[in-house]
């Protein structure tokens, strides 16, 4: 799916309409946000689930079919697994013992949680026949302390009967579906070697979203071949798709990727956001996005002994107050410039009458 020309009235930003404006009224930013000016997961979760639910990881030994040959091998240019698997995983292949450590270290870091979700993170974790799928999330959700799940994978590993399945779970249990969209141009999806387009993570979401299932989008900014004008034009596509709740991500360069030995022969052929570039970049797009919304993410780490490039030196806890302060400095919020199509209604359902979750 190419992304169509911006209309004059939906350009990218100007420097003066990112100076630093007059305070405009807080009654016009949504009750939701809680204060903020942006739409907080972990604000919604609260109320929601009574609390707040800490994820955590399990590596139920799933690969991607860009790695094993269905679609391509070595998989996506940025991609290395490492950069975002808790070591414990690497330690221990049970399923039992990796939530029993994982739930040990997190009720010690946070004595406040509420309750636990079983993350399935690594790599595509439908990207297995129905019968296995039931068998890894089944020893998931047999532990006593587990409430529900999360579920990562790719848009084009989610066929109809994996999603009739994770409805049926999500009758009885908390289940999130997040889908790596990663970019909404096809042209960088391309470069990036993802092997699917933008109207497939599309179509994964309507389909999820028609079952009554959580869907959470990932996006990686600072792709090669980005503009800023594609990623308001990305955030108005998705602001069209019945989507929950995203997690940003910055592009850093980890070893052990395709994107590393680009960087390492040519560092000036990928160009890196700075902090302030990063957090202007999510704020183009949280301007164009619905308030319904949730943001689950504004940034991830990638330990140093794996990281490249480019080390901003700012631990992610930070990262909520930065995109406080800088959208305060630019007078603005999540949803400023987002418009309802005019062929939807007031209660959120478009022409193919598909309701849009809340």
């Amino acid at each position: 799916m190419t992304l169509a020309p911006l209309p004059a009235s939906s350009r990218h930003p100007s420097a003066a309409e990112r100076a630093v404006t007059p305070e405009s009224d807080m009654s016009e930013i949504p009750a939701a946000f809680c204060g903020r000016r942006y739409h907080a997961y972990n604000d919604w979760a609260k109320t929601h689930h009574g609390g707040r639910l800490q994820k955590i990881s399990v590596d139920a030994g799933f690969t991607c079919p860009n790695r094993d040959g269905a679609l391509g091998r070595g998989g996506c240019s940025f991609c290395n697994n490492a950069g975002f698997t808790p070591s414990y995983l690497r330690e221990q292949r049970d399923i039992r013992r990796q939530i029993d450590t994982g739930i040990a270290f997190m009720r010690r870091r946070y004595p406040e949680t509420a309750g636990f979700l079983a993350y399935f993170q690594s790599y595509s974790n439908t990207y297995g026949d129905l019968e296995q799928l039931r068998r890894m999330y089944g020893k998931a959700l047999a532990h006593p302390d587990i409430r529900g799940l999360v579920i990562g994978t790719r848009p084009d590993c989610l066929p109809n009967a994996t999603l009739d399945y994770l409805a049926d779970l999500a009758r009885e249990r908390p289940v999130e579906l997040e889908i790596g969209i990663e970019s909404c141009d096809d042209a960088v999806l391309a470069a990036c070697r993802r092997g699917h387009d933008f109207a497939a993570s599309a179509d994964a979401i309507q389909r999820a979203a028609q079952r009554g299932l959580f869907v959470t989008g990932h996006l990686l900014l600072g792709l090669p071949l980005e503009t800023p004008a594609g990623l308001i034009q990305g955030a108005q596509a998705l602001s069209r798709l019945p989507i929950d709740a995203l997690k940003f991500h910055q592009l850093q360069i980890v070893r052990g990727t395709r994107l590393a030995v680009q960087y390492r022969r040519a560092p000036d052929s990928i160009a890196l956001l700075s902090p302030p570039a990063y957090l202007d970049a999510v704020i183009d797009m949280l301007e164009y996005l619905p308030p319904s919304v949730k943001i689950q993410r504004l940034g991830s780490e990638v330990p140093p002994r794996l990281r490249l490039s480019p080390d901003w030196g700012l631990r992610l806890s930070r990262f909520p107050a930065l995109l406080e302060a800088r959208l305060r400095e630019r007078d603005t919020w999540q949803s400023r410039r987002f418009r309802r199509a005019p062929e939807e209604g007031a209660n959120g359902e478009g022409a193919a009458g598909m309701k849009k979750t809340p």
